[in-house]
């Protein structure tokens, strides 16, 4: 691949773009949030764009949101067809039709992983949430409960595990953090937690 593969090229300009806030994904967040504003619809925002707002910068491609499931069916009664359509027909995830970004939904009361219960549940959007830059996202240790029980249960998702190793380490997170979380979780936090006390390796 060069520098000249137009590919590589859209996706640089997306990467550049992502960290200055005026990526495709921003412009899609500000969309949707605008909306469900709109329409009075609760919504909590999670997945990549929480946890960059939580300090940890990384890049993401997608939306994650969480809604009631009376939350999404409002959503979509008066916003398909609108700047949004279904990724297929019934499908819970969008697709911003304007920027061509996915919009994955999780419902309030779902479970985190592979589906097996365990305790840890997807919260309502107006519980465990606080607003950072004027929008409303899940808050930091509800945030890393549900990636804490996602890796626990589907080991195919590694990144769980990295992005709260690197939520410890932006926010400076101590042991005892997880006293505020369920005790499936707990365990794998502070195992976790020893692992981002390690040093960090520098590029040469």
């Amino acid at each position: 691949m060069t520098t000249s593969d137009p590919d590589f090229l859209a996706r640089d300009e997306q990467l550049g773009r992502f960290h200055m806030g005026t990526s495709d994904v921003h412009v899609a967040l500000d969309r949707v949030v605008n909306k469900l504003r709109e329409l009075q619809v609760p919504y909590a925002i999670c997945g990549g764009m929480a946890i960059n707002a939580h300090g940890h910068q990384r890049a993401t491609t997608d939306v994650d949101l969480i809604l009631t499931a009376s939350g999404l069916q409002k959503f979509k009664a008066n916003a398909l067809g609108l700047g949004w359509v279904e990724k297929f027909p019934g499908s819970r995830g969008m697709r911003d039709a304007e920027r061509k970004v996915p919009i994955d939904v999780l419902l309030s009361g779902g479970i985190p992983g592979d589906g097996t219960p365990h305790g840890v549940v997807f919260p309502e959007p107006d519980e465990s949430a606080v607003e950072l830059h004027g929008r409303i996202y899940l808050s930091l240790a509800k945030l890393i409960e549900l990636k804490l029980a996602s890796g626990l249960t589907a080991p195919d998702r590694p990144r769980d595990f990295d992005d709260v190793i690197q939520l410890m380490r932006a926010n400076q997170l101590g042991q005892h953090f997880a006293d505020t979380m369920h005790s499936y979780v707990q365990p794998k936090y502070r195992e976790l937690w020893g692992y981002a006390q390690r040093p960090t390796t520098q590029p040469e």
